[in-house]
This record gives C-alpha cells, structure tokens and sequence, in this order.
C-alpha cells in the first residue's frame, strides 16, 4: 500500500513539472511576442531621420551634405532674397511628441551686423497659398555675448506667418525668447517636447527647458518638419530623431 502511494506521489509530481514546464515556455513565448509588437509600436512612433540632401525640399535655401568639425551633416545657406529659409523633411507628418536634433550656426562671413547665426527647427509646417509654422531657433552668438540684454535673447519662438520675432518682442517682452549658453557654431543639441497648444525646448541634454510656450500662436494642426535658418546664417543639421506621441 505505502508502495502504491509513493509511486502516485511520484506520477503527481512528475506530472506538475511537465505542467510547470509547459506553462513557463508559454509564458516566454507570450512574453518574448509582447515584446516584438511593442518593439514594432516604438520603431514606428520613433524614427531616425536620414538627414540627405535626396529627403529634403528646400524653399529658398541652398542644401549640401558636407562633413563638418568631423561629423557628416546637411549644411543650410539662405538663397539670394529668400522669404522662408526651410528644409522640409519629405514624407513626415507631425502632431505631438518629441524632436531632436544636433545643430550648428554662425553668421556667414558676407552677413550683415544684426546676423545671430539663427538656426532651429519648424513644426507643424503646413503649405499653402502662405506657408504657416511654429518654430524654435537659437541665436549663438548672443550665448556668451558681453551684452546681457543679447544673452537674454538667445533663444525665440515664432509663429509663422503671423507672429515673426520683433511682433512677440514688442508686444509680448521676454516671453517668447529666453537665455541658454551656446557656443556660436559648435555642435549644439536641441530637443522640442510638443503637446496641443504647448511646446518646450530643451539645450544640451539640460533636464529643465529653457523655454516653454503654453499657448502655441498657430492653430492646433498636423503638419511636417523643416530644418530652419535665418538670414545670414552658415547652419549645420545632424541626429534628427522624431518621437509622434
């Protein structure tokens, strides 16, 4: 009888390991499956950009791939009498969520005396009859400037058409520009958090922003990404990852 017993505790046991065995390798299956979709979801919310001359339509700025202080990067240059100074980046279509880039600008040697070496990014760009966008943009050269008024006005938000810089200063003083320390054309990282009507900028890895917009001046829309240069501007692109929420 005692005999009888053990071997059924035995078979008992034995069949509890095989139910355990199969129940773990379903568990890792299910769980290495999970992974490969969530994987999926994230590649396809996040994409490296591939920053080519081919990827971009230029409206009025002249596009080269160059490589500069030893880093392969697009090089912007406005075109003679440009009115917008954008390299939209083809086949991306953006709402909310994050940009990142590296980027790089100083006044070309033929620039005149206001030039600040301008350069960011544009968001929600939208074509039409007039090309609408929201923007951040650093000027570097005001970074380490002697003057503090300059420094306080290193970097700006804009919304374009309506609401270009000397607007927002005049009518709305110190809120759509703010101070950062930037080096005039060394390789600067950006990063843009954007959420309905708010957007934040974010230099150099820094964990608080240096400028925050809570009430974009453009409608809530969707549209695309540019690279952006202003007047005068020697501008380098690299790195630009975008994030849709």
């Amino acid at each position: 009888m005692l005999l009888f017993l053990l071997r059924q505790e035995k078979k008992r046991v034995k069949n509890l390991v095989v139910f355990i065995n199969v129940f773990w390798t379903s568990l890792m299956k299910t769980l290495i499956m999970l992974f490969k979709v969530l994987l999926i979801i994230t590649q396809a919310r996040s994409q490296d950009i591939s920053l080519i001359a081919k990827n971009l339509e230029g409206i009025d700025v002249k596009i080269e791939e160059v490589t500069y202080k030893s880093k392969t990067a697009i090089r912007l240059t406005e075109s003679p009498e440009a009115a917008e100074n954008l390299a939209i980046v083809k086949g991306i279509q953006f709402t909310d969520g994050t940009i990142t880039a590296e980027l790089a600008g100083s006044p070309l040697p033929s620039a005149n005396n206001s030039a600040r070496g301008f350069i960011g990014v544009a968001f929600r760009v939208k074509k039409g009859d007039t090309i609408r966008y929201d923007c951040f943009y650093l000027r570097p050269t005001n970074g380490r400037a002697d003057d503090q008024i300059r420094r306080n006005h290193s970097t700006q938000y804009i919304a374009h058409p309506e609401y270009p810089w000397f607007r927002l200063r005049k009518e709305f003083p110190s809120m759509y520009e703010s101070y950062v320390d930037i080096v005039e054309g060394e390789w600067t990282k950006i990063k843009i958090e954007v959420k309905g009507k708010q957007a934040k900028l974010y230099v150099n890895d820094a964990e608080q922003p240096s400028l925050i917009v809570n009430s974009l001046l453009n409608a809530e829309s969707t549209g695309g990404i540019a690279l952006w240069v202003g007047q005068g501007t020697d501008g380098y692109f690299r790195n630009l990852k975008v994030t849709k929420n």
